[in-house]
């Protein structure tokens, strides 16, 4: 009776304290976890919303238009809500949303006002788009590498620099959602070349800027304003029921009101992280 030697090209048996290994579905197939998907379904809702806006522009449908780059806006707010919510963020959604975010708020809205209004401008109306575009994938981009930066302040969370790409989406289309609810002589007006022009430069420029602006998400408030907010919400979301454009115009111009706040909240911030009150020190005997 001999004892058989063990071979050394077998593969070790698996240790317990590498812990157990990931179930496969077949072979070479992993199963991934329901909670990793719905993220990543949402933005990829919020892009098929986009793309569809650009579809109505080409059909003339000008509020379906509107109506659709608003819903990417929404899903694009919930779906990192969501993803912390089921712990399902990935480095995979995280390039998917930046990549739907450039189509939805860069690409979408620039080429549903080059149609509306544009058009006829021939090369200096192409250029404005494409100049749009490009400030609203720069903004992007810079998100992204500042999502790295481990040195800055906590306070600092409670701040986008620039506007973020939903919100400039909404303000470039601000004139065309004016043109909802205007009567039709004056239509011609908010449709003027020049001045959708105008807007897209400066929307371009906010993308890009250093304005410190708002980041809601991350806005704490005192408990004493907690039910005056609420009755506002409920206010708020009567008024969109009734009337969506005109809400939606409160809400932009709104938040162009908000940014005199943000700028001194945020240099009220960093006075004090760079000159922080001293601390008392014991009595004197």
């Amino acid at each position: 009776m001999s004892d058989a030697t063990p071979d050394p090209k077998a593969d070790p048996a698996p240790s317990r304290a590498q812990g157990p290994r990931p179930r496969r579905l077949r072979r070479g197939l992993r199963v991934m976890p329901i909670n990793k998907m719905i993220p990543n379904m949402l933005t990829l809702g919020a892009l098929a919303a986009g793309m569809t806006g650009m579809r109505f522009a080409l059909n003339e449908r000008w509020e379906a238009a509107a109506f659709a780059i608003l819903i990417a806006a929404i899903l694009d707010t919930l779906d990192g809500r969501v993803a912390r919510l089921l712990k399902g963020s990935s480095k995979f959604g995280a390039e998917l949303d930046s990549l739907s975010d450039f189509i939805c708020f860069g690409v979408a809205p620039a080429m549903i006002l080059y149609h509306w209004a544009l058009e006829d401008a021939g090369r200096f109306g192409w250029f404005i788009v494409v100049l749009f575009a490009m400030c609203c994938a720069m903004r992007l981009a810079r998100f992204n590498t500042m999502l790295e930066d481990d040195k800055k302040p906590v306070w600092a969370g409670r701040f986008f620099t620039g506007v973020p790409a939903p919100a400039g989406a909404g303000l470039v289309l601000l004139p065309m959602i004016l043109s909802f609810q205007v009567p039709e002589g004056y239509v011609g007006y908010l449709q003027n070349p020049y001045l959708v022009s105008v807007v897209l430069v400066l929307c371009g420029g906010l993308f890009v800027s250093t304005l410190p602006t708002f980041s809601f998400k991350n806005m704490k408030m005192a408990r004493a304003w907690m039910m005056p907010l609420m009755i506002a919400v409920a206010i708020l979301a009567a008024f969109v029921v009734s009337d969506p454009w005109l809400a939606l115009t409160a809400i932009l111009v709104m938040y162009i009101a908000s940014f005199p706040l943000s700028i001194r909240s945020y240099l009220w911030h960093k006075n004090r992280s760079t000159n922080p009150e001293p601390v008392p020190g014991p009595p004197a005997e």
